[in-house]
């Protein structure tokens, strides 16, 4: 089953509730998401992704996963 963005964008605001959040992508398997966020602040880029994918709560997970694949970029929001 494919995710539609205002899934994946859904499961990240939750989990960044004050974030800047983009999700793009249309074939609801191969997705790209920006987001900026305060909870980042003091973490490197490897920790805001690992972030990133435990609030998409294991939509990732596997070759059964929602989503294939996330193009992440993630920044401290300022």
């Amino acid at each position: 089953m494919a995710m539609h963005a205002s899934q994946i964008e859904a499961l990240l605001r939750d989990a960044f509730p004050t974030a800047d959040i983009i999700v793009s992508g249309d074939d609801g398997v191969h997705m790209a998401a920006e987001v900026s966020a305060t909870e980042f602040a003091g973490k490197n880029r490897v920790q805001q992704q690992r972030m990133v994918y435990a609030a998409l709560k294991g939509k990732m997970d596997g070759p059964s996963g929602e989503l294939h694949a996330l193009a992440l970029t993630t920044r401290v929001k300022e």
